[in-house]
This record gives C-alpha cells, sequence and structure tokens, in this order.
C-alpha cells in the first residue's frame, strides 16, 4: 500500500479520541483554548524538544514524563505559555492530574504543552472547572483539538495518511500550530502526532528524532526560536502490525509515512507565518555535502531582505547571493545559478554567480503567486536540501508590536 492521505487528524488512528474547548484562558469566548488527546491503550512515546535555555515548563514536565517512553494522553492549553513562572512547573504537573481526575489516568503518562504569552502566570482554575466537559467531549474531533492549540493561525494545521507495515494498515494523524516565534531545532511550536502502528519507544524516537532534521527543522517564519517547542508522537499498537522494534522494510515504511506527515506541516506552518501572503520553498542543489545544503536553503529562507523581497514580489536575487555569502559555507559564488519559479512559470535570474538578462514582467508574474520555489544550483557536489519559510509584511510587526498587551 503507498501513502494515502485520510481525514481524521489525531483521531484518525485507531483508538485515538480528542476534543477542544473554550475554558476561559482566554478572554474572547469564541476561541478554544484546552485540548485533550486521548489514546485507548497505554502508547509508545517519544519527543523532541526547544534547544532554547529558556524553557517552558510544560517541556520539562513532559521530558519527564516520557522518560520511560510511554504516555497515554496529551493536554494542552493556548493563551499561556507557562514560560519563566515560578510555579509553572506545579501548574503544568496540575494539569496532568486534571486528567488523572476525570479519566483515572495516571499523571506520569500524560504529555502536557502549553502556548501564548511568555511571562505571564498561568491560572488553573478555568482548566480546572473546564476538564470534566473537555473529557465528557472526547470523540471523533480532531478539529476541535488543532482549534484549541491555535495562537494567531489563521488555519488549523492537520493531517492524516494510511500506509502499510507487514500487511497491516497503519495510519499516522496529526494536528499543529505554529506561525510566529518559528525558527526551531529539534522541533518547531507544538506538534502532537498519533499513530496505531506498533513500534517500540527506542524505534519512535530514533524515527523522530532523524525526521524532524528534514522537516520542521528547516522551517523559518521570523527567525526566532520557541520557549516552548514541543513534538510528540504515541503510538498505541491497534493496528496489529507485527512490532517494528529495528531497522528494516517495516520501519522505512513509517519513517517514510511520519515524513509525509511533517513535511505538509511544515509547509503549513511556513504558509501561515504571522503576517505572511506567501509559501517561500528554498531548495538547494549539487551542494558539497547535505550539512551545507541544509545550512544554505534555511539561511536564505531566514533573511529578511529575501522575506520582503518575496512580499513585493520583486525579484531582486542579488538578495540570495547575499544570504549565501554570509551562511558560513564554503562555496564557490561563480559556479552559483539561481531562478525563481511557481505556478505562473519559472525565471532564471543568474548563471554562474553574475546577472543574466529576464524578463521583469514574467518574474514580476511568478512572485505574485502564494508559493514561490528559490531554486539554488550550486554546482560543487551531488547533495541537496529544502527549507519552507514565507513573506514578511506590514501585518508581521503589527500582529508583534502589541502582541501583549
Amino acid at each position: 500500500m503507498k501513502i494515502k492521505e485520510i481525514k481524521g487528524g489525531v483521531c484518525a488512528p485507531l483508538g485515538f479520541k480528542a476534543n477542544g474547548i473554550h475554558c476561559g484562558i482566554r478572554k474572547n469566548k469564541i476561541k478554544k483554548d484546552f485540548a485533550l488527546i486521548v489514546s485507548d491503550v497505554r502508547a509508545s512515546a517519544a519527543g523532541v524538544y526547544t534547544s532554547n535555555l529558556v524553557k517552558g515548563a510544560p517541556v520539562l514536565v513532559t521530558k519527564k514524563n516520557l522518560s520511560d517512553g510511554y504516555a497515554r494522553a496529551i493536554i494542552c492549553n493556548s493563551g499561556n505559555a507557562n514560560t519563566c513562572n515560578a510555579d509553572g512547573v506545579e501548574v503544568a504537573e496540575n494539569m496532568c492530574e486534571l486528567v488523572t481526575s476525570v479519566g483515572g489516568i495516571d499523571a506520569k503518562d500524560v504529555i502536557v504543552a502549553s502556548t501564548g504569552v511568555i511571562g505571564q502566570k498561568l491560572d488553573i482554575t478555568p482548566m480546572r472547572e473546564g476538564i470534566a466537559s473537555l473529557w465528557e467531549g472526547l470523540g471523533d474531533n480532531s478539529d476541535g483539538a488543532a482549534e484549541a492549540i491555535m495562537t494567531t493561525d489563521t488555519v488549523k494545521k492537520s493531517v492524516a495518511v494510511e500506509f502499510a507495515v507487514g500487511g497491516k494498515k497503519c495510519r499516522i494523524g496529526a494536528i499543529a500550530k505554529g506561525v510566529g516565534m518559528v525558527c526551531p531545532n529539534m522541533a518547531t511550536n507544538l506538534i502532537f502526532l498519533t499513530s496505531d502502528a506498533d513500534i517500540t519507544p527506542a524505534m519512535l524516537q530514533k524515527a523522530l528524532s532523524e525526521d524532524v532534521k528534514s522537516s520542521f527543522n528547516m522551517i523559518s517564519v521570523d527567525g526566532d526560536q520557541s520557549t516552548n517547542d514541543t513534538c510528540c508522537i504515541m503510538a498505541n499498537g491497534l493496528a496489529g502490525n507485527k512490532p517494528i522494534d529495528c531497522a528494516g522494510k517495516d520501519f522505512n515504511a513509517f519513517k517514510k509515512a511520519l515524513n509525509y506527515c511533517t513535511v505538509k506541516l511544515s509547509k503549513m506552518i511556513a504558509k501561515d507565518g504571522e503576517g505572511a501572503t506567501k509559501l517561500i520553498e528554498c531548495n538547494v542543489m549539487g551542494a558539497k555535502s547535505a550539512k551545507n545544503a541544509k545550512i544554505i536553503a534555511r539561511t536564505v529562507i531566514k533573511s529578511s531582505l529575501v522575506k520582503a523581497a518575496m512580499f513585493g514580489s520583486d525579484a531582486n536575487w542579488g538578495r540570495v547571493l547575499c544570504a549565501i555569502g554570509y551562511a558560513g559555507v564554503d562555496v564557490d559564488v561563480d559556479k552559483i545559478d539561481v531562478s525563481f519559479a511557481s505556478r505562473a512559470g519559472e525565471v532564471e535570474v543568474c548563471k554562474g554567480g553574475h546577472g543574466v538578462d529576464f524578463s521583469e514582467e514574467l518574474a514580476k508574474t511568478v512572485l505574485s503567486e502564494d508559493e514561490i520555489c528559490i531554486n539554488v544550483q550550486l554546482n560543487s557536489g551531488s547533495a541537496k536540501a529544502t527549507a519552507w519559510g514565507c513573506d514578511l509584511t506590514y501585518d508581521y510587526v503589527k500582529i508583534n508590536g502589541d502582541y501583549r498587551t
């Protein structure tokens, strides 16, 4: 069976239920702010987290709870990051205990996450009062959970796929939130994945840790790394496949399906960056090494000048070469080719490190689309990499100028 996209998000895999409600953390009563995802049985679990030295309390608690490689539930709030608070760990642990109070699930089997404003105390009272309703509403409601973890996101981010492992039909589902403070190193913002595949905690962690290097670690919205980045996956084994406990064909099938989901979410996160109007994809080819290709791709999509040019549909290709030049990678500038591409066509703007004649009209048309590719050919090797970002707009400053107040 090939990888097939299906509906259902985190509820697509067997044995998973979800829900999202407004409990009162947010002042806006029409915005959900409290989410829960539960597996019918204890599941293998793995996670990757921010490498920022300033870590949200939920990150610390989740790392501790997942130290044995198992979990059964994910609880998350939006509107407050529970970061830099003296009682943060206590509040995060209390959130886990709320799941115990309504579902009997061991608090140590709960993944906890928070997103929102940093440095403001998180009052658990609204969640304590809302947990019964959140639990009672559990069902096929991945969309509700996806909505409840949003901050300034403009669209819900969800994906699910079906694939085969050893002849057994398996599924992976996921929801995510992104928008701002996105420049990950280990994970990005909040990503919750579920699967009914049977895979050991060790192999699940291996799959996730390897995957983020070419998916979530290759996106940037604004160059700022979040304090609460958490990407976790639970796999409950209800698909009935032979347990994946070593490298091989079955593990590769799982990794391929996982990567399908993570790359799709990466693009969704980049395209929905705060104030963004365009998805920017930078494809670097012909590099001396994969490491070099990744560094260059990420540097280009992080460049404020490149991002601003893309917002204005301006084929200012010199900014691309400028970014490559300060990426810290040894490249032969005189071999670099650059082109811009979109649904409207492709225009070559640089050959051998020098400008070439091109139609400004065509370039404007190509760059006016909402998904743009910056193709960089280094002509120095065979390695390649792709990174995703977005344009830099007036609205980004408006959103972040008064984000807290």
